[in-house]
Parts: C-alpha cells; sequence; structure tokens
C-alpha cells in the first residue's frame, strides 16, 4: 500500500505552515482535513451560506486535485459553531450532495478560527487500489 499526501505547504491565515496535509490517499481512500471558507489563506467573511459555499468549495477543489468526484464522498463530517444554522447550512449542502449523497455528522462545535463551519470528507475510489 501506498500513502499519498496532498499539500502541506503553507496554506494558513498569514501564509504560516500548517502541521498536516490537505488530505492523504492510501489504498483508494482519500480522507481530507477540515476545510473552512478561506481563502487566500485568511477566513472570509459573510454568513452561514456563504461560509458554507467556500468550506465545500474548498473540499471540492481537494477532491479534483486527487482525481476523485463527488460521487466517490462517502462520508461527510461538518461542524457548525451556531446550531441556528443548521437548516441554511443544508440547503446549501444539499446543492452540492444532492445527487450522491454520503453518510454524514454534523456537530455544533466552538471552531479554531473564526468561522461558522468546517467540512471534512472520506472518500473512494475502488480503481486505485
Amino acid at each position: 500500500m501506498t500513502i499519498k499526501r496532498y499539500g502541506a505547504e503553507k496554506s494558513g491565515a498569514g501564509g504560516q505552515n500548517l502541521p498536516f496535509a490537505r488530505a492523504v490517499e492510501a489504498d483508494g481512500w482519500l480522507h481530507v482535513s477540515g476545510q473552512v471558507a478561506m481563502k487566500d489563506g485568511e477566513i472570509v467573511g459573510g454568513n452561514i451560506v456563504e461560509q458554507t459555499h467556500v468550506a465545500i468549495k474548498n473540499l471540492l477543489a481537494i477532491l479534483d486535485e486527487a482525481g476523485y468526484g463527488m460521487e466517490h464522498v462517502v462520508r461527510v463530517g461538518v461542524w457548525l459553531d451556531d446550531p441556528r444554522d443548521f437548516w441554511s447550512f443544508n440547503g446549501v449542502y444539499k446543492s452540492y450532495f444532492g445527487e450522491h449523497p454520503p453518510a454524514r455528522a454534523c456537530v455544533q462545535s466552538s471552531l479554531m478560527v473564526d468561522c461558522k463551519v468546517e467540512v471534512d470528507c472520506i472518500a473512494f475510489d475502488p480503481s486505485r487500489k
């Protein structure tokens, strides 16, 4: 089994090195690290709808970089800063995952950066085993 790491370069706020990879692939499985509403190393402002679009687009960009698609996502983890954002978040989430709904966990949690949502995922492509 080989392990491939994607993006352990400078990607944090202020261009600092973060001590983890954006994703790790092993034996057909891709584990994508939590993504927030970050562009160019800085958290973008906005409400839950705007931040969810950015976080999911960041997740999709990593999937694409690794050669995986939405149809390969088997599980998504979601952390919401405010549980009152759940239904607004779900509306955006469904617009991306409606065709290929994965298993999902969604919890309320204080986040490590000043944002409203974080999403991660696990994808699987049997042709890559």
